[in-house]
């Protein structure tokens, strides 16, 4: 378990924050109930920081036959429909919320070049929203593995997610399992997979980035 670059910056505010207000406690000698709720607040700030930004190390063994999950998360949708900005056809979609207690670090769900990317401004619906997936600020990020199969996926932004982070681009070459991008703050992971894919997973299923097996090609 490490802690990921992404949250330097938060946990630097943090620090100086939890600094300061414990220094105006003492300098101005406030009552011993208040010093310790400043402690207790203090306390838990710093925990809720590391507990967010924590990111842990994978081993991943690649497999051309198996979608990998890109997030930690719960199974939110499973559902046949329609793909208008890449493949304008119809797909499977699987959708994973991520809640505010899980790791946000995302993960590349099969091996191959990234064939298509686009980063959409818009709108901070909750991430549970039916248009978030359409109407919300995303990226949208397309893999084409060595059978030629091209899976797609999308970061999205919910109601407190106002980051989202890529690290990729399009002729990237990438590796199942390995990190592309990171969401701040809860949101949602959609995968848009291929009819007739065989989908492991159910909705209400809890999973986990470069773990889980969503489905078999």
């Amino acid at each position: 378990m490490k802690f990921h670059k992404e949250g330097y910056t938060s946990l630097a505010i943090v620090v100086l924050f939890v600094f300061v207000i414990n220094a105006l406690a003492d300098f101005y000698d406030a009552p011993a109930y208040l010093k310790w709720f400043l402690y207790a607040l203090s306390a838990f700030l710093f925990i809720a920081i590391v507990q967010f930004f924590r990111s842990p190390v994978k081993r991943v063994t690649p497999d051309e036959q198996i979608v990998l999950c890109p997030a930690d998360g719960k199974v939110v949708v499973i559902e046949e429909t329609e793909e208008t900005e890449y493949f304008e056809d119809r797909r499977i979609q699987v959708s994973i919320f991520m809640s505010p207690i899980n790791v946000h670090v995302n993960r590349n769900p099969i091996s191959g070049v990234i064939s298509y990317f686009k980063y959409h401004p818009g709108k901070f619906l909750v991430a549970w929203h039916p248009k978030s997936s359409t109407d919300n600020e995303r990226t949208t990020i397309v893999i084409k593995n060595q059978s030629n199969v091209e899976v797609l996926f999308r970061q999205i932004a919910g109601a407190m997610a106002r980051r989202i982070v890529w690290y990729v681009k399009e002729n990237d070459s990438v590796t199942q399992g390995e990190e592309f991008g990171f969401i701040k703050f809860g949101s949602r992971v959609d995968l848009f997979l291929p009819l007739g894919t065989e989908i492991s997973v159910n909705i209400g299923d809890k999973v986990v980035g470069g773990k889980t097996v969503i489905a078999k090609i």
